[in-house]
């Protein structure tokens, strides 16, 4: 993305003529290609795409171009996206009282890594308020109980609305969603969690895993839905334990492939290059 350049992704059924009416089209009007990932579902049967591209010349219009290619994409059912090299989407960071993924998060930000802006951090706690005053980020505290659960989730939609916010990245949120709350981050919202073998599900997983010896501990980055800990996977890491690992070692090991699985899942989707199809995601790496 440090080439300045356009994005264009599109994703419809499988015919043939997919890769040719984008890449044709983009010759047609001088637009170069510089990076080309496509990938065809034979099973859903579905085609995917994602073309990095700058204009040869001045003077590209981003309504004009859209307005040219519906007629080709029509023919395809297709379904397309265009963004501009400035794009930076503004990201909700959700978090309670765990730091390590927002450090990560705000550090990669500060340095220019994550090309995102981050308007505002939420959480149910008061702890981290602090670390969000040093990065000049608003620090909105949002107590929650069983009672006032309805009401909490009523002022982060709010709070998402009002700062207009594109992208919601749950770093360690230490709450579990109404089906309402999940519906309506459906799609646009990352969430980050442990995934040990086998499971431990409950308080304190990784002392649960140490008791019964594991021998890796991992990181599942995925789009929220209804389904707890179960939506869409985008992103995964692991990293090996052993017998010398006790349970503060296996949640200091752990916190480091959180941070590091969400941070390329965070990469991931504002790039472009996530695709939801069904409870999958289709993922074009760079």
């Amino acid at each position: 993305m440090s080439q300045n350049l356009w994005v264009f992704t599109a994703q419809c059924p499988s015919v043939i003529g997919t890769v040719d009416v984008c890449t044709h089209f983009m010759a047609q009007r001088g637009l170069y290609v510089v990076q080309h990932q496509s990938f065809d579902d034979r099973i859903a049967k579905e085609f995917f795409i994602r073309i990095a591209f700058h204009p040869e010349e001045d003077g590209f219009n981003a309504d004009e171009f859209n307005r040219a290619f519906k007629s080709f994409a029509g023919r395809f059912n297709m379904s397309w996206t265009l963004t501009p090299p400035e794009k930076r989407p503004n990201v909700a960071i959700l978090v309670s009282k765990y730091d390590h993924c927002l450090n990560d998060l705000l550090y990669r930000h500060r340095t220019g890594q994550l090309a995102i802006e981050i308007p505002l951090i939420i959480s149910n706690h008061p702890d981290l308020e602090r670390l969000a005053e040093m990065h000049n980020i608003p620090y909105h505290h949002l107590p929650i109980s069983k009672e006032t659960k309805p009401q909490q989730e009523a002022q982060i939609r709010e709070l998402l609305q009002q700062y207009d916010i594109e992208l919601v990245v749950l770093a360690r949120y230490m709450q579990v969603m109404s089906p309402e709350m999940c519906d309506y981050l459906d799609g646009w919202a990352i969430n980050i969690h442990h995934s040990l073998l086998p499971g431990f599900k409950g308080a304190k997983p990784y002392h649960q895993a140490w008791e019964k010896g594991v021998k890796m501990v991992g990181a599942t980055a995925h789009y929220i839905n209804n389904d707890l800990d179960e939506g869409p996977i985008i992103a995964q890491g692991i990293r090996d334990a052993d017998h010398n690992s006790y349970p503060e070692d296996l949640v200091r090991q752990g916190q480091d492939v959180e941070r590091v699985v969400l941070a390329r899942a965070v990469q991931l989707h504002i790039e472009k290059r996530v695709f939801l199809s069904g409870q999958r995601t289709i993922v074009l790496q760079d």
